[in-house]
């Protein structure tokens, strides 16, 4: 197998993030939709529990926060893993969040407690947002939209005011490469989360098994090559 041109590469890394940003997205429709929190929205859970805490419904609160040590728990599990074998991560990082999604799935139809479907779904997108974290020379994020929207707005007052260069993703102006690369993850981000929420009330079985379904083979994809960069 030759050697695939940055560009290429570049291309194929930011398919694979929107991807993933669409599972995020499903993924945190799916959460809020039958656990009244989001599995990797933290900031949208942090204010949540401010604001219960405020109104004195500290039960509530609670709630709210508790996706966030499992968001944490899993972003530490992936880097660690990440760490000890950069080459091998992305298909085991993909195979850990798919496995995880199922693990959930089991929990449900098992009838199990909140908490526990919330402790494992944050945990998985704590591994699944660690799994790209670059495209080309592009810091990303996979379900942090507002670090990208402030990104994107960069890029573009960049592009305003600057003489074009070359980006790694094929274009000659960066910026606006970059700027389209970030838009595009937040369309995937609200596409995910628009079909995860049409999906989840009607089928919880089928809401979680097409993203663990689409993990599982990123994994397999990524184990044997078509995805490697």
């Amino acid at each position: 197998m030759g050697t695939v041109a940055p560009s290429t590469a570049a291309i194929r890394q930011g398919r694979r993030a929107a991807a993933k940003a669409a599972i995020c997205g499903w993924v945190d429709a799916y959460t809020l939709l039958n656990f009244g929190v989001y599995a990797s929205f933290i900031t949208g859970n942090t204010t949540s529990a401010g604001v219960r805490a405020a109104q004195k419904q500290f039960a509530t609160a609670g709630h709210s926060l508790l996706p966030i040590p499992f968001f944490i728990l899993g972003v530490v599990a992936a880097s660690l893993l990440e760490h000890a074998d950069e080459c091998r991560a992305p298909h085991r990082l993909s195979a850990i969040g798919g496995a995880m999604l199922l693990l959930d799935l089991a929990a449900v139809l098992a009838h199990g407690p909140q908490w526990l479907s919330i402790s494992i779904l944050s945990s998985a997108m704590g591994v699944v947002n660690t799994s790209v974290a670059k495209v080309g020379d592009q810091p990303v994020s996979l379900g942090f939209m507002t670090g990208n929207l402030n990104r994107l707005a960069k890029e573009v007052a960049k592009g305003m005011e600057s003489q074009p260069e070359r980006s790694p993703l094929g274009s000659r102006d960066a910026a606006w490469q970059h700027a389209g690369l970030l838009a595009a993850l937040w369309v995937a981000f609200f596409s995910g989360s628009l079909l995860g929420a049409i999906l989840a009330p009607q089928s919880s079985l089928w809401a979680l098994m097409l993203p663990a379904v689409a993990l599982l083979g990123f994994a397999v994809r990524e184990r044997f090559g078509a995805w490697r960069i």
